[in-house]
């Protein structure tokens, strides 16, 4: 059994017991009745708190860094904001005139698209909301001599690129991955910068996916 704790009234939580106080005996009964509940030995003080349905509940050590209102450091997002994508090329097609004028890559196979934001028609994906998004790419260039350069574009400014220029291999790759901060809108895509894509590129691959939001 849990120890007896003392109270400043003469009485002892536990055993019950009751001390020589100078009190009535009515006095006494009443203060028994007025105490709190002796809480279970079993109980703890670090349990964890269950929450139903779809939040994410993000703890910050510094509150003082908080907006206004979360005086705990604790906000809650929505959990169903998962966002990711994956698509791929089955095909060996040589770039249409649309793809020759803006030298976007384009996929005609997509393998993932949790959220929808990944059009498969542009190949562009548009971020649903703010935070890091992590992207690769890999991108086979096929019987082709030239140098080719990829580039991860976003909103028209390249953030990361690749190469590939072997000209003794019947396939290579320009393969890169990074992580990029963007905001709710802006568009992610892969540009050639430099060379073609005349020899098809099958099996290439891009994806990318909300690392957490911010």
């Amino acid at each position: 059994s849990s120890p007896s704790r003392p109270s400043p009234l003469g009485l002892t939580t536990g055993s019950w017991r009751l001390r020589d106080s100078g009190m009535s005996p009515l006095l006494l009964q009443l203060l028994l009745l007025l105490s709190p509940p002796l809480e279970s030995g079993a109980q703890n003080d670090t349990e964890p708190i269950i929450l139903e349905g779809k939040c994410l509940v993000v703890c910050d050590s510094t509150p003082s860094s908080e907006p206004a209102g979360s005086a705990l450091g604790m906000s809650v997002r929505s959990g169903s904001g998962r966002v990711a994508f994956s698509a791929s090329r089955q095909t060996n097609h040589e770039p249409t005139d649309m793809s020759n004028r803006t030298m976007i890559i384009y996929f005609d196979n997509i393998l993932v698209n949790v959220g929808t934001h990944f059009d498969q028609e542009s190949s562009v994906f548009v971020a649903p909301r703010r935070g890091v998004y992590s992207f690769n790419f890999h991108v086979v260039k096929a019987y082709n001599r030239q140098t080719i350069q990829v580039s991860l574009m976003v909103n028209g400014w390249p953030m990361i690129s690749a190469f590939a220029g072997d000209q003794d291999v019947t396939r290579e790759a320009a393969t890169n991955a990074g992580l990029v901060i963007l905001e709710k809108g802006d568009k992610a895509y892969l540009r050639l910068e430099r060379g073609n894509l005349m020899g098809g590129w099958k099996y290439s691959t891009f994806s990318g996916f909300l690392v957490f939001p911010l």
